[in-house]
């Protein structure tokens, strides 16, 4: 066998050992993201269900504070709304901005901004898989594989808690 192909053999066979299901009929009521981890976990009724690496704003690290600064929101949320023709594969829409963070932005004279996700790749890109994941890339969004938020879009209902960490 061709050394290439069966390298490329490995590395899908190691790629896919992250795409393994979380149990039918699990209901998703929590999701916690650890922005300096990179972790985006899935709770049932307290229990932690799985984990997931994640990329995030390409801002860096600090918490959003105006609309167009490319970064990660902190705080206590919920998936209000899903989009099924996203450009980013699927994605679950972040209550972003609540009170607080309009209140932080009211009193800087700035806009908060929304339109914050959990999403896939681009469509098109699908194929760079957990590849995406070297580097922070979104605009402030929260990005999984396709497979990965396939998974999440069938586990998460509406009105989920979403919490962000720093």
């Amino acid at each position: 066998m061709n050394q290439k192909l069966a390298s490329a053999i490995i590395v899908g066979i190691l790629l896919c050992a992250q795409c393994v299901v979380a149990a039918e009929g699990v209901i998703v009521n929590r999701i916690l993201i650890e922005k300096k981890a990179h972790l985006l976990t899935l709770f049932s009724g307290g229990a932690k269900i799985k984990s997931y690496k994640v990329s995030l704003g390409r801002g860096g690290l600090g918490r959003k504070l105006r609309k167009g600064d490319k970064l990660t929101p902190e705080g206590k949320y919920r998936i209000d709304r899903r989009n099924l023709n996203s450009a980013y594969h699927k994605a679950l829409h972040i209550s972003y901005p609540n009170k607080e963070d309009i209140a932080r932005a009211t009193a800087q004279g700035v806009e908060p901004g929304g339109d914050i996700m959990i999403h896939g790749i681009r469509n098109g890109l699908g194929w760079l898989g957990p590849i995406h994941r070297l580097f922070d890339w979104t605009l402030g969004c929260v990005a999984l594989t396709n497979w990965e938020i396939e998974e999440l879009w069938k586990l998460v209902p509406d009105g989920t808690e979403v919490e962000i960490l720093p």
